[in-house]
């Protein structure tokens, strides 16, 4: 009899978040606002690709119509999660896996796509298949005339920088494949944040749990944190973010964000950020996050005060599972790697959105 009613709840459950998450609509009474200030562009992502079931795990939007996506080989697919058709369109079955190392196909992944501004794919860097396992954090400079197309690729222990049409491979900073925990090398690393002197630091990140500075060319010039619990220890160093005289980290198993000088000095921590992959600096003199622990967006003032947040957990639009990475691009449209539904998801601002619920455009520092 429990497991009717268990049944019961997780069908009404389910339905209940489908409708709710659906695009936001006139409502007079009742309703949850789950998708807060923004309007989710339902089925927006179209891989072009049947049965689509990898999962998307970093995003940058160099303007609405050049949107870049980073995704994971197949052999690291979550199982039992959606699958999408090749226009996006969520499929009957779920994602089933049979993992076979050995005999992976690299020719079968996508590992960085560009999508156009109707989620369509423009570009596939398939090229560079060979060099990157997983784009875990893509990122272009806002310091560089070129737009140069840096890569965080974790599982090969590398950063990678490329030429911004994807034709050259320009700059290897760590070994290939090869782990390690030293001015040379890295260990999982998870993403990286530029300073204007193109200098910049990683958060190393899976397995090391430091944050490394390194100057333009590449070069190491500092690091700091060890494992642990402490001030200036990390559990899990996910993402980095900068401004003018701080440096925020997302130390993600110890849920919370470490505030930093930028010699590495520990100035502040803010607690009970639950589970945060991706911290960014806006210009509106906020730091937002994504906290996968509750499928939450949040943003706090620059003394940690948390002034807005909304989303929640699930597959249905407009909601997440394990957001791993969120940028906004220069018309204001809101974009996530919603990485264990195998999909990017993009939302545009309500016409009448409190415009301090946004989530403002990362900050690019003066000189």
């Amino acid at each position: 009899m429990m497991k009717k009613t268990n049944d019961f709840w997780g069908v009404s459950l389910a339905a209940f978040c489908i409708a709710a998450a659906a695009p936001a609509v006139a409502q007079e009474k009742g309703g949850l606002d789950l998708t807060g200030p923004y309007e989710v562009v339902v089925g927006w992502f179209k891989p072009g690709i049947e049965g689509w079931n990898q999962r998307v795990v970093s995003v940058n939007a160099e303007d609405p119509n050049r949107v870049f996506i980073g995704a994971v080989d197949r052999n690291d697919t979550r199982e039992g999660h959606p699958m999408l058709s090749a226009d996006g369109k969520v499929m009957k079955e779920k994602t089933t896996v049979v993992r076979d190392n050995n005999n992976f196909d690299k020719g079968d992944v996508n590992n960085i796509m560009v999508l156009d501004a109707d989620g369509k794919v423009i570009e596939n860097w398939s090229q560079w298949n060979s060099e990157v396992s997983i784009a875990h954090h893509i990122i272009i400079d806002p310091y560089d005339p070129a737009h140069a197309v840096w890569v965080v690729d974790r599982f090969n222990h590398r950063i990678l920088k490329f030429s911004n049409d994807g034709k050259q491979l320009l700059l290897k900073v760590g070994e290939k494949g090869v782990p390690g925990n030293d001015e040379n090398h890295f260990h999982d690393p998870a993403s990286l944040a530029f300073l204007p002197d193109g200098s910049f630091y990683v958060a190393d990140g899976y397995t090391n749990s430091r944050v490394v500075k390194f100057d333009k060319n590449g070069r190491y010039l500092m690091s700091w944190g060890t494992k642990g619990s402490g001030p200036g220890q990390f559990r899990l160093v996910h993402s980095v973010a900068v401004d003018a005289n701080r440096v925020y980290v997302a130390d993600r198993s110890n849920d919370r964000i470490q505030v930093f000088d930028h010699d590495g000095k520990f100035l502040d921590q803010w607690p009970g950020t639950a589970r945060v992959t991706r911290v960014i600096t806006t210009e509106d003199k906020r730091v937002c996050v994504s906290a996968t622990q509750y499928g939450r967006y949040a943003c706090y003032d620059l003394n940690g005060k948390l002034v807005s947040q909304w989303g929640t957990l699930g597959d249905a639009p407009g909601v997440s599972d394990n957001a791993h990475q969120i940028d906004v691009d220069n018309a204001g449209n809101f974009y996530v790697a919603d990485a264990n539904n195998n999909r990017v998801q993009k939302f545009v601002p309500k016409k009448n959105a409190n415009r301090a619920q946004l989530i403002g455009k990362e900050l690019v520092l003066r000189e």
